[in-house]
């Protein structure tokens, strides 16, 4: 199959042009790392891109929290206006299958149980809360305190900043194109993907990329808040397997189908940032007690879906991907 990969030459979509070539694809990089001229929101670059493509992995994004709501309008041209271009050349090319690259960010906070009134869906953390060193949230019922467990692709969408809305965006308009033209579209919402070529001291990346950062200049890593969020933190070479098994997926009639993408093992923050600084020889990190607006404190996913569905299975465990990745070399941004 002949696969043409967006961001091809970024931290995940390099990964992925690597899995699809040992599968025996033939991989096709777009990416203005390589090439100025292969921008996703040129309309004629991606015309031509796609002569002779059979599947599109969409990995080009601008992703992380970024440095404020400055950076909206820049969010929604390189992720939405990309996606909107690159579907309307595939209509048009008649490239009938979508591998996008999603996000658990798409659902706000996650999935949490009150004793009380059962499962609840907790707002936005107060600002006088967190700067109070308040950060789980409570039950919005009767302000109890809150269990987190998993979230399940059929929890509802509540993204809490700019990035978040671009990526379920993303998927609307992918679920549209392929309604329309009888299409199959995939989002894998990865969780916090994390790797060797991951980009350093950029604040367009995630918590992993600043730690190791850190510790790269010989800093210990600063882990916001009390470091007790729960992330699923999987491996980028994993990420990428997910891509090459959701080529696979078929879906009669059009239409779109969300894959949680996730390792499977909840680890805290503060956790991550421990088993890295000791992998990599240290600092310890510090744990600062700070907190970004837009940031949710509890975010791990099932799976299972995926894995039942297509038999893909996460293979780089978390202490073994940590001991990696204290070494792994980064990219500059």
């Amino acid at each position: 199959m002949r696969v043409l990969v967006t961001g091809g030459a970024g931290f995940i979509g390099s990964h992925v042009v690597d899995a699809l070539r040992e599968h025996g694809h033939d991989a096709v990089c777009f990416d203005v790392r390589e090439d100025p001229g292969d921008d996703v929101r040129d309309p004629a670059a991606v015309a031509r891109a796609l002569t002779g493509v059979d599947a599109v992995c969409h990995q080009a994004a601008m992703v992380g929290l970024g440095t404020g709501f400055a950076d909206a309008a820049e969010y929604v041209s390189c992720n939405d206006l990309g996606t909107a271009v690159l579907l309307a050349a595939m209509a048009e090319a008649g490239v009938r299958r979508l591998v996008l690259a999603g996000s658990m960010v798409v659902y706000g906070e996650g999935r949490y149980g009150c004793p009380r009134h059962g499962v609840v869906r907790p707002g936005p953390r107060a600002v006088a809360d967190l700067a109070a060193g308040r950060f789980e949230p409570p039950c919005p019922v009767c302000g109890a305190d809150l269990v987190p467990g998993l979230v399940g692709e059929d929890a509802p969408a509540d993204p809490r900043n700019v990035y978040a809305t671009t990526k379920l965006t993303q998927e609307h308009l992918a679920a549209a194109w392929a309604r329309a033209t009888g299409a199959t579209a995939v989002s894998l919402r990865y969780h916090n993907v994390y790797g060797p070529r991951m980009p350093r001291d950029t604040p367009y990346a995630g918590v992993a990329s600043f730690f190791r950062s850190a510790l790269a200049r010989g800093e210990a890593p600063r882990v916001f808040e009390d470091g007790c969020q729960r992330r699923d933190f999987v491996h980028v070479r994993d990420v990428a397997a997910a891509n090459v098994a959701a080529l696979t997926v078929r879906r009669p009639g059009g239409g779109l189908v969300a894959y949680n993408t996730g390792s499977g093992e909840p680890h805290t923050v503060g956790e991550m940032a421990g088993a890295l600084a000791a992998a990599y020889g240290g600092p310890e990190p510090v744990v600062t007690g700070e907190y970004r607006l837009g940031d949710v404190r509890h975010i791990t996913a099932d799976s299972a879906r995926l894995r039942n569905e297509t038999g893909w299975r996460p293979l780089v465990g978390f202490a073994e991907g940590m001991r990696e990745f204290a070494r792994a070399e980064l990219r500059r941004p």
